[in-house]
């Protein structure tokens, strides 16, 4: 079981005045059976006219800001303490992928609420197309009869393998199927490559959003740590939501904090808004993740 200290820092500084803004935040971590958001603050400079937290169609914690009077920049501080245990695991080995996509298929009779749930990350989105070249991709994971988590574990060793982590070489706005063409990008594609060669192939995962600790014990590096970090859940029954991590090769676990899923990165963007005048702005991001002390087991 660990602890971290994390702290989010994200500055805007506007070419001009911002007359009114909107802005909705992604930067409370979820309660889970794993994880435990034991403190949380957000401090904002200058203060909102409003501020309203809620929960999204995805059940992530939210908070909307609103803006009205004039401002040319905006801080943005979000400090948690989390506390992450071990998952499962040990578990037998799940239901071939070919079953998994034959149950979440369209058919008569009425659905579980898992499956049914699942049916929502199965889907094209904004930043995942459904393309045949990403299902082809992932066609020599994906042999007939295999479980899907085992499927699933195979393609993202393939993802971590065959593409260079190369940071600045893509933007929020590059296509997956460059991102394929390239063989090169950041987490964040990553996790949308691995989710579109699944989604392509018929199957449910969705993008999870969230913070890495920037090394191991024993001091073996992680891709991704000091930032906000992306990887994937995958639709596993009977195991359920299993989370892998392409850019590092590994299952998730107690190095990762998560913050909000979704459909894509576009569903749990930190930071994303709308605003009224403020020319063009220089953002900076600044991401601290502090391990604690151990917790007691």
């Amino acid at each position: 079981m660990m602890r971290y200290a994390v702290r989010h820092l994200t500055l805007y500084e506007y070419g001009g005045d911002v007359a009114h803004s909107h802005h909705l935040l992604h930067l409370t971590p979820r309660d889970l059976d794993f994880q435990r958001n034991l403190k949380h603050s957000i401090a904002l400079d200058p203060e909102p006219s409003s501020a309203v937290d809620g929960v999204d169609a995805f059940g992530n914690p939210i908070t909307r800001l609103e803006y009205e009077r004039s401002h040319d920049r905006l801080s943005v501080t979000a400090q948690m303490e989390v506390e992450v245990r071990p998952r499962p695991g040990g578990l037998p080995a799940g239901d071939s992928w070919e079953s998994v996509r034959s149950r979440l298929s369209y058919r008569a009779e009425p659905m579980n609420a898992g499956d049914l749930e699942a049916c929502w990350f199965r889907m094209q989105s904004s930043h995942v197309l459904i393309k045949r070249a990403l299902g082809d991709y992932a066609e020599d994971c994906l042999v007939p009869a295999r479980p899907l988590e085992e499927a699933s574990e195979a393609l993202m060793r393939k993802i971590r393998r065959e593409f260079k982590y190369v940071p600045g070489s893509t933007t929020n706005r590059t296509p997956v199927t460059e991102v394929l063409k390239t063989r090169r990008g950041v987490c964040q594609d990553f996790a949308h490559l691995m989710i579109g060669c699944l989604r392509s192939s018929g199957l449910a995962a969705r993008y999870v959003s969230g913070y890495i600790r920037t090394a191991r014990i024993g001091g073996d590096e992680l891709v991704g740590g000091d930032a906000s970090h992306a990887w994937v859940s995958v639709y596993c029954p009977p195991a359920g939501w299993v989370d892998f991590d392409p850019t590092n090769d590994c299952r998730v676990g107690e190095d990762h904090v998560t913050v909000a899923w979704g459909r894509d990165f576009g569903d749990v963007s930190p930071l994303r808004g709308m605003i009224v005048g403020g020319g063009r702005h220089k953002l900076s991001v600044d991401v601290s993740v502090r391990p604690l002390e151990a917790a007691p087991t």
